[in-house]
């Protein structure tokens, strides 16, 4: 069967036209206004408008607001690496486990999976539940086994590591679904004869088997990265709005906020500083689009999703 060709350009660009608009729309001016914005001093309740060039990135990274905006870029860098690294090896055990040919793995896998279908806002809801350090299930438990009944939502670092936990177990399902599709498609030869050749468990694992997901993880290393610096927003908003504020020096802003959320605190909230806000989100677009081109890089020439 022949290729559909179109023989001439107005009717390809009439069906590009909708995806066009919503990108137009939604994507490419919102962007053009947040590099506008980010050379003006702007207030959100005031009104106001004021050209000031570069001063707002000046303030960013030698100013007043330093101190608070590296707190919130180093937390946003080590919140991420504990996502992308706990979240992986923990995906990687399960999906290894899952793969086995058990009684019933349809439904363990299933089971699994599902939390990757709740949105960030319904994960947090759920991880404020079950650690409330008053009704919340998991100090009922603690209390009677231990007699405590620890302060999740309120102690700068548990709540860090608990926010942290919650974003791990969010994307866990993700994660799980790509690991499982890549271990199927490794022929099962490989592993067969490495046993022949004397190899216990462990080393065909380590040997055979984690060199062959290697192409996977590169590429769920940066998915995972995109979902902690953008879609943990409603986790943390939900969970802790940002806070609580630490021991020196941690002390400048919220233990739990990150890059996307300071954004919203300083756009959105106590001063509306429009103008910073749009600073910020300069500074964090070239943070992932230096992720991207990185992907774009190694990822063509390393990233493999066929067999044979």
């Amino acid at each position: 069967m022949q290729n559909a060709v179109f023989k001439g350009r107005a009717l390809a660009w009439l069906l590009l036209l909708p995806t066009l608009l919503i990108l137009l729309v939604f994507i490419y001016y919102p962007l053009l206004q947040s590099f506008v914005g980010s050379v003006f001093r702007s207030n959100l309740f005031l009104g106001t408008r004021q050209f000031v060039g570069l001063e707002n990135f000046r303030a960013l990274f030698v100013g007043p607001l330093a101190p608070a905006y590296y707190q919130a870029l180093g937390q946003t860098l080590v919140f991420s690496l504990g996502v992308v690294l706990i979240g992986l090896a923990l995906s990687l055990g399960i999906a290894t486990l899952a793969n086995q040919p058990v009684r019933g793995a349809r439904v363990y896998r299933l089971l699994l999976i599902w939390p990757f279908a709740l949105s960030p806002a319904v994960a947090g809801t759920v991880f404020v539940f079950l650690f409330n350090p008053q009704v919340g299930v998991v100090n009922d438990v603690l209390g009677t086994l231990f007699n405590i009944r620890p302060r999740w939502l309120d102690t700068p670092p548990l709540t860090f590591a608990l926010v942290t936990a919650a974003a791990i177990w969010k994307n866990l399902g993700y994660n799980i679904v790509f690991y499982l599709a890549a271990l199927r498609n490794i022929p099962g030869e490989l592993g067969e004869a490495a046993q022949l050749d004397g190899a216990n468990g462990p080393q065909r694992f380590w040997r055979v088997t984690f060199p062959l997901l290697g192409p996977m993880t590169f590429f769920l290393v940066f998915t995972n990265l995109t979902f902690a610096f953008f879609d943990t927003f409603g986790m943390i908003d939900i969970m802790t709005r940002g806070g609580p504020i630490g021991r020196p020096p941690l002390d400048e802003t919220g233990v739990t906020t990150t890059l996307i959320y300071k954004i919203f605190q300083d756009g959105f909230s106590g001063t509306g500083n429009l103008g910073v806000a749009a600073a910020q989100s300069t500074v964090l677009l070239f943070i992932v689009a230096g992720i991207a081109l990185l992907q774009f890089r190694f990822g063509n020439r390393r990233v493999y999703y066929g067999g044979g």
